[in-house]
């Protein structure tokens, strides 16, 4: 049988796909995979572009496992089941008068794999998604049933919120919330010069705060978010509609043009660049954080000090310009608080997360290896569910408790049963011992 991520970008020829409905099942799966000496990998939404997901052994989903176990009003928590997607988590927290402190800009990511990979949205003062986390349950490689927090064993839960899936399967977690709440959102058309003039500004006095600057061009889309009281204004159908038909079919006959002829690509940016409208609306938060990305492409992201945001963008720019690169979609830049878990990419350090992508079937590698490039002087740590190009001693450079995380890993893995050919090279390099 064959399985392939969203974007086309990981094939894996799997021997069983499976769909534990309890942790019971995941219990007895576990225990038999390592009594077998088989590999186990989990899929959320196949929505990770990198090598974590690839498996040509047992693929595990938790599309079984999903829904609010319990909640509680007053202390603003909820306990939900791993597999959970965030779109419907918003739709049933919001029912419940409650909702996430922030989101990334697309819902349709597990919960499990969302927090494993350390998705982000936007906000100087907001944390990546795992910082919402209580508590995890989850089967490690041994079979065992564990719950950690933060105060039962502080050292494990450093590990395990943004541990890529090599320690076990999350079965169930336990979220901070907040009480639902509305957003403004406003959309403005500007220049890349003007925006690196002010981005700091911008992000420190907004909740919520991005941009998109569009090769080839001066041109930026900024995106501000802030929690407000004012009356609802929604899309319109009207809205919705032109949306499908401009975003969606305009777009990938431009995107499809390019990749017919790839010196189109300037041409094509400056189009999507003209295209861009000033726009202000009011809705709940879980309606308003996501946006629909029907049109498939490849994606790099970075997590960068920011205070180099301009230097990034500024030498991304040249680099376009001098090495002709052939790219017509936009460059994201957002904004994220440090955290202490030990492989997240925000570790210890308030950063930007600036993301590069190229249209599905076009040639992404040197563009994206260029990219790094810039990254790496940088100290630059790559989104776990993004493509990047480093090996084991890269990261063990970037992360100063690489060897403690390990060390937790073996701990709870020693078998090794939650590594693919791609983890093992990272985690089990002699030179990481």
């Amino acid at each position: 049988m064959k399985w392939s991520n969203w974007s086309g970008s990981v094939q894996s020829n799997p021997t069983e796909i499976l769909h534990p409905a309890s942790e019971e099942e995941i219990v007895e799966l576990v225990k038999k995979a390592s009594k077998e000496g088989k590999k186990i990998r989990v899929i959320g939404s196949g929505h990770s572009f990198s090598r974590i997901i690839e498996i040509n052994e047992i693929l595990v989903s938790l599309d079984e496992l999903q829904g609010i176990i319990d909640f509680d009003e007053e202390k603003q928590t909820a306990t939900v089941w791993a597999g959970t997607k965030l779109k419907y988590l918003g739709e049933e927290l919001f029912d419940l008068g409650l909702a996430q402190e922030n989101m990334g800009d697309i819902n349709v990511q597990s919960i499990a794999g969302a927090l494993s990979t350390g998705t982000h949205g936007t906000g100087r003062k907001l944390g990546t998604l795992s910082t919402q986390i209580l508590e995890v349950t989850f089967v490690n490689g041994l079979g065992e049933l564990i719950t950690v927090s933060e105060s039962s064993n502080k050292a494990l839960y450093d590990a395990i919120c943004v541990s890529v899936g090599v320690m076990g399967i999350f079965t169930r977690v336990k979220l901070r919330l907040d009480k639902a709440y509305k957003l403004k959102e406003e959309t403005r058309k500007g220049s890349l010069d003007h925006c690196l003039a002010n981005w700091n500004e911008y992000s420190q006095k907004n909740r919520n705060f991005e941009f998109f600057w569009f090769p080839h061009t001066d041109t930026v889309q900024t995106k501000t978010l802030n929690i407000t009281d004012e009356a609802f204004k929604r899309h319109g159908w009207g809205k919705k509609i032109g949306d499908v038909l401009i975003e969606h079919w305009f777009f990938l006959f431009l995107s499809n043009l390019v990749k017919w002829f790839p010196s189109f690509s300037k041409r094509v940016a400056k189009i999507s660049a003209w295209g861009i409208a000033n726009g202000s609306f009011v809705d709940w938060s879980h309606k308003i954080y996501a946006t629909q990305r029907s049109v498939r492409f490849y994606e790099m992201e970075y997590n960068v000090p920011i205070d180099h945001v301009k230097e990034v963008l500024l030498e991304l720019r040249s680099m376009i310009k001098n090495e002709d690169i052939k790219v017509h979609f936009p460059i994201e830049c957002r904004f994220v608080k440090a955290d202490g878990f030990m492989i997240s990419p925000a570790y210890e350090r308030d950063a930007a997360y600036i993301a590069v992508h190229q249209f599905k079937g076009m040639p992404f590698e040197e563009y994206f290896q260029k990219a790094e490039s810039i990254f790496r002087k940088y100290q630059g740590r790559p989104h776990w569910g993004k493509i990047n190009y480093k090996n084991a001693s890269d990261f063990k450079e970037l992360y100063p408790k690489w060897d403690e995380f390990n060390a937790i890993r073996k701990q709870q893995d020693p078998n090794g049963i939650f590594l693919n050919e791609y983890l093992e090279l990272l985690m089990n390099d002699p030179g990481t011992d």
